[in-house]
């Protein structure tokens, strides 16, 4: 069994997803979202570790998965979500997890089927795949997504004995 945690970094709101996998099935654990507000930046990145660090220590995940950083319209956005990202990273490595980072578009492609989804889609197959009673929230869900996109990357990886190395630009390497 793995708790993997899934992390959909932002410098508002950082949205945390934990599922339980075992032999290729997902079990929903906890999720919700670190909301940061308006302070200054350097407060808000602390606010990520520090809510990331309690929650690693409560659950005791093994493996991080987190959203790559995407090229932004505005490279102050793009900047401070990496930073976010980096934050969330180092709260994992430091807990000395695994960490494994997935395009959107991989995420989406393995949760909805498609990478072009939208967020009202990834929320309803996260809430359908993982049997919940209610909609989780946007960043939540999100996170629950790469959660699960790295749960059934790693079964793929077994069916294929292990063969595979990992996914570059969408494309599945072999060894």
């Amino acid at each position: 069994m793995a708790l993997i945690l899934g992390i959909d970094p932002g410098s508002r709101t950082t949205g945390y997803g934990i599922v339980s996998e075992r032999a290729g099935k997902c079990e929903y654990v906890t999720s919700g979202c670190i909301r940061l507000g308006g302070g200054p930046f350097p407060e808000r990145l602390k606010l990520i570790f520090e809510g990331l660090t309690e929650l690693i220590g409560q659950y005791k995940p093994e493996i991080l998965s987190i959203e790559q950083v995407f090229l932004a319209r505005n490279p102050d956005s793009a900047l401070k979500l990496g930073q976010a990202r980096g934050a969330a990273i180092v709260a994992a490595v430091h807990a000395d997890m695994q960490v494994h980072e997935y395009t959107a578009r991989q995420i989406k492609q393995s949760v909805v089927g498609t990478g072009a989804a939208d967020k009202s889609q990834v929320q309803h197959m996260v809430t359908q795949l993982l049997g919940l009673s209610g909609t989780p929230q946007a960043d939540a869900a999100d996170a629950l997504a790469a959660a699960l996109c790295h749960a059934h990357s790693a079964a793929l990886n077994l069916q294929l004995g292990g063969g595979l190395l990992g996914l570059r630009n969408g494309r599945v390497r072999r060894r």
